[in-house]
């Protein structure tokens, strides 16, 4: 079993990246399978399935950030996947939150996005860009080729992932990805996440709703001070 993990802000364009890339996997003869996970609301599996005939299915993370559900489900993805004689599992994630990243060691791992979005913006998406193997930007055509320039310097300054520059809603230079996807070598288990998980699950995760870092304990931090333990 291969695996891709597609992550990236909402509106980035990982669907449109993913049913390109999907189209050309299939033409080359690779039989994938699709999960969605998001958090309330998606329809891009029905939409999937309906293009290309291939098993898809989505989860919803509800309460819980889309990242840390992927960690506790991929695993059964995989089997689900392998069960559906699948060669190849494409995921598909909101990637949500900042501080994490849903790659999986061995793995594939794509981060979708879109030029249009900020100079600014691989400065502060974190592990979900660092740990990318592949950075994909969309929406090339929006924007002068100074500001793709200074998009694609930002990002290479962030991170060590392959950049690719692509008009998505065209097909243009999707060549690159889909090589990337098919070489990926198949992965076993144990599945391994790839980098390390945020500091520690603190009392608002659990649901505790007092504002005020006194109210609260594990890892907690102040308007004025860095990140210090409390508590038990």
């Amino acid at each position: 079993m291969k695996s891709a993990i597609f992550a990236g802000p909402p509106t980035s364009g990982k669907t449109t990246v993913i049913k390109r890339t999907l189209a050309r996997l299939i033409a080359l003869g690779l039989k994938p399978a699709y999960l969605k996970v998001d958090v309330l609301f998606s329809d891009e599996d029905q939409l999937i399935a309906n293009l290309f005939s291939i098993p898809a299915r989505k989860v919803h993370s509800g309460d819980m950030c889309p990242d840390h559900c992927s960690v506790l489900i991929l695993g059964q993805a995989m089997d689900w996947a392998s069960g559906q004689k699948a060669d190849l599992l494409m995921v598909e994630t909101a990637g949500l939150c900042l501080r994490c990243a849903p790659y999986i060691e061995g793995g594939l791992g794509v981060v979708v996005l879109e030029a249009t979005s900020g100079m600014n913006l691989p400065r502060k998406i974190g592990p979900m860009l660092t740990l990318a193997d592949i950075a994909v930007v969309t929406k090339i055509d929006l924007v002068s080729q100074a500001e793709r320039e200074v998009f694609r310097a930002g990002v290479e300054a962030a991170a060590e992932a392959e950049v690719i520059e692509t008009d998505a809603l065209r097909g243009i230079n999707i060549a690159r990805l889909v090589k990337r996807v098919a070489d990926t070598r198949e992965m076993s288990p144990p599945y391994l996440l790839k980098g390390n998980p945020p500091l520690g699950v603190c009392t608002i995760c659990v649901g505790k709703k007092q504002i005020g870092w006194e109210s609260h304990f594990g890892v907690v931090r102040s308007l004025d001070s860095d990140l210090f333990y409390r508590g038990e």
